[in-house]
């Protein structure tokens, strides 16, 4: 092996312990993609949060973390979406369309005050497939947070692009990781504006 050689695959090496998202954040699809480059899948993020100061945040909306669960190891749900009283239908998607949550840069900040998270704490968001944990991280981000990822496939992962099982949320996850997860909310993970 030559000089160059040799030292190509350290700098590969250090580079693949550096960043936990096995791909590049340019193989993910745009609405995923955070200010940080941050990423995780589902299996990752179970490893890191072997260690205790690892916070798990979901930010999907609380009729998602009650009607489908979340993840046994789930710090707290603050919402980054809400479902309005009066939600607008949307045809295109089928479903009803989310609103922003105002209120969660605030209710986040008083979350991190009250249970003494640095700035530069590992947090990792979830939401459904990704797309709303990359908006949250962008939000903490502009906060100051400098170590928050965005698990990539979520709670209940990516959907089937084709095939017998297509739009089906079975490809990877949380739930289809086979990781621990529960339909019952304990109160601390329960958002903090219901408490």
């Amino acid at each position: 092996m030559n000089f160059f050689t040799k030292h190509m695959v350290k700098a590969a090496t250090l580079i693949f312990i550096m960043v936990p998202f096995i791909g590049h954040a340019g193989e993910l699809p745009g609405k995923k993609q955070t200010d940080l480059g941050l990423y995780v899948t589902a299996v990752q993020a179970a490893e890191m949060l072997a260690d205790p100061n690892v916070l798990l945040i979901d930010v999907r909306t609380r009729a998602e973390v009650a009607f489908v669960g979340l993840p046994a190891r789930v710090n707290v749900n603050i919402p980054v979406m809400v479902l309005p009283a009066f939600a607008e239908y949307n045809a295109t998607k089928g479903t009803y369309k989310l609103e922003q949550n105002t209120e969660f840069a605030s209710v986040f900040q008083t979350y991190a005050q009250a249970n003494g998270i640095a700035k530069d704490q590992a947090i990792i968001l979830m939401c459904r497939s990704g797309s709303r944990s990359a908006r949250a991280v962008n939000i903490l981000d502009e906060l100051g947070y400098s170590n928050v990822y965005s698990l990539v496939d979520g709670f209940e992962g990516d959907k089937v692009a084709e095939g017998p099982d297509k739009g089906e949320r079975v490809v990877n996850g949380w739930k289809n990781a086979g990781l621990d997860w529960s339909y019952k909310l304990a109160e601390v993970q329960v958002y903090p504006e219901d408490r």
